[in-house]
């Protein structure tokens, strides 16, 4: 079932647009990656998707009968998390909280249900046993981690990651696709993850989605499946 559609896209900055008719329909519980160039305009289109940028012309829809009556819950991860200084004064815990604040309820409670559900989210980015540490002392992969599980933490139905492993050494990089196949196939959410490692991706998704340049400097958008081979349904023996 579509999730979200874009028809016809238009938007730019200053005179000239970078997107120019763009049309993309995002399927509940897919693991889309969505990879270009530097410049590709792929955190513009994200911002599209996500309502936080409105397009000149065309129109971007939520299918609100998609998620089965439950309320849109998006989860995003920015690029730049590296960015948090030396003297950033929260703790990973405190951070990964906050997640969770737009769950709360009407007297904002924080319920042991909900600190089950950081523990876990920190330990599947294999952060726990760092949630008494500052954030201004982390790594910059082990930063990225955090904010990932601080998207977790507040149960998203969709998953919005802008270059999510930076940062991350291999180990790491395989482990976040391998949790974010999970999250997809096990528990329905769709992932939307702007990525450069094809290479490394490839067996987990379910759909790439390319922005190449045209001669006119607009960048047009195509969709290939990659994995549905793997993790679509088995063929039907005639």
């Amino acid at each position: 079932m579509i999730l979200s559609s874009m028809k016809n896209v238009v938007f730019g900055y200053g005179e000239a647009p970078v997107l120019n008719g763009v049309s993309l329909d995002i399927h509940c519980g897919e693991f889309i990656g969505i990879t270009g160039p530097n410049g590709a305009a792929k955190t513009t289109m994200l911002k599209l998707l996500l309502g936080l940028l409105k397009p000149w012309s065309g129109t971007v829809e939520l299918n609100k009968h998609a998620l089965g009556g439950k309320k849109l819950q998006i989860g995003y991860v920015p690029q730049h998390i590296a960015s948090f200084n030396s003297g950033f004064p929260s703790h990973v815990l405190e951070l990964v909280q906050s997640g969770c604040y737009s769950r709360l309820g009407l007297f904002k409670r924080f319920t042991q249900e909900k600190a089950a559900v950081v523990e876990q989210s920190l330990k599947q980015v294999g952060m726990w046993d760092y949630r008494h540490r500052r954030i201004g002392e982390l790594s910059g992969g082990q930063k990225q981690r955090i904010c990932i599980a601080r998207a977790l933490a507040g149960e998203p139905n969709v998953l919005i990651l802008d270059e999510p492993t930076a940062g991350m050494d291999q180990q790491s990089r395989i482990g976040l696709y391998r949790l974010m196949r999970h999250c997809v196939t096990t528990h329905g959410i769709t992932v939307i993850m702007v990525t450069h490692g094809l290479e490394e991706t490839d067996e987990y998704l379910d759909r790439v989605i390319s922005l190449e340049q045209r001669e006119s400097e607009e960048w047009q958008c195509l969709s290939t499946s990659s994995c549905n081979v793997h993790f679509g349904p088995e063929p039907v023996s005639e």
